[in-house]
């Protein structure tokens, strides 16, 4: 097994390392309908002996439920792993009970309530990678990040991560505290970030954690409109580029994959992963995606991209897939990079 480890990079100027590719938790109890759990805590250590090391998880899967979820293998492996956790997204609370209501908080009081639940959940003392979900301009940004840095000087964090903001807002979190790492959709569907965004953070030395890199399962071809063929309670049901004539004409750009993955005698899923973390190479700086999956065969196929190079001529029939794209990538597009100036 130990010479199918994927090799390791440093996350940000001075960040964590971890493999160069890692695994997102959320799926495993939360957004993706049903879930086995054996299967799913199976996969987790199967991750971990193919040298994936960072697991990525966040306060409003399931409310905290997928953090409980994560945590026993967290602490069995606790100096082997490094976890990720995020704030910010958090229930209406004229809503409580409604789970697709929810509102942005970025202010020091909720953000000390935060990281208090995470450690407690999590089980461990020490939070590897702590990042803002999602930004509001309710709170100045300066005044967020101070109260994350806090949480560093005190031993609770060891290093500051954001989600979904622009190029200004990450300088002028890296001019309060060193950020570690950047997390935003980056596929061969979403590629908003590369207008300034990857650029910046080239330049502050922040790694980049491409998010939903398979475009949630859409890039492996398992499946093609979301609202007939998966299950109830899947989020992707509600997404533009999932359902209806969007999926249908997203579907035929999926073509020039598959014949990479043929020469390759790989899968699209792969061709997909390898153009993410060929990203690292043409742009400069660490890219660590975290594909999900709570199957062990998955892992297996995800981690195995890390090791397919692509050429010049792929990479030029990949090229226009993006801009060809029909819908967005969520219904309401406020609170992420591409959503705001």
């Amino acid at each position: 097994m130990g010479s199918n480890k994927i090799e390791t990079v440093e996350l940000g100027t001075g960040g964590p390392r971890v493999g160069v590719q890692g695994l997102g938790c959320m799926g495993m109890s939360f957004a993706y309908g049903p879930t086995d759990a054996d299967e799913a805590r199976a996969t987790l250590e199967r991750a971990l002996e193919l040298g994936v090391t960072l697991f990525d998880t966040a306060d409003m899967y399931g409310m905290g439920e997928n953090e409980k979820f994560i945590a026993p293998f967290l602490q069995a492996h606790r100096d082997e792993v490094v976890v990720a956790t995020k704030f910010a997204i958090s229930p209406d609370p004229d809503h409580p009970d409604d789970p697709f209501k929810r509102v942005i908080r970025n202010d020091r009081p909720y953000i000390r309530q935060a990281v208090e639940g995470s450690l407690k959940r999590l089980g461990v003392d020490e939070i590897d990678l702590y990042y803002m979900h999602r930004r509001t301009a309710d709170v100045p940004l300066e005044e967020s990040v101070g109260a994350m840095a806090e949480l560093v000087a005190e031993g609770k964090v060891k290093h500051l991560g954001l989600s979904e903001v622009t190029a200004s807002e990450l300088r002028a979190a890296q001019a309060v505290h060193p950020i570690a790492a950047l997390q935003s959709e980056w596929s061969l569907f979403s590629r908003d970030i590369e207008d300034g965004v990857v650029q910046a953070a080239a330049e502050l030395g922040v790694g980049l954690v491409p998010y939903s890199p398979l475009g949630r399962g859409f890039l492996t071809g398992a499946f093609v409109s979301a609202d007939k063929e998966l299950t109830e309670g899947d989020f992707r049901r509600t997404q533009p580029r999932f359902t209806g004539d969007n999926a249908t004409a997203n579907a035929a750009l999926l073509e020039p994959v598959r014949t990479i993955a043929d020469a390759h005698g790989a899968t699209p899923g792969q061709i997909a992963l390898a153009w993410v973390q060929h990203q690292a190479t043409a742009r400069g700086l660490a890219v660590v995606p975290i594909p999900g999956t709570r199957k062990r065969s998955r892992v297996e196929e995800n981690t195995g991209a890390t090791r397919i190079p692509l050429t010049e001529q792929d990479l030029a029939l990949l090229e226009p897939i993006a801009g060809q794209v029909a819908g967005a990538r969520y219904a309401d597009m406020t609170h992420t990079s591409a959503g705001r100036p």
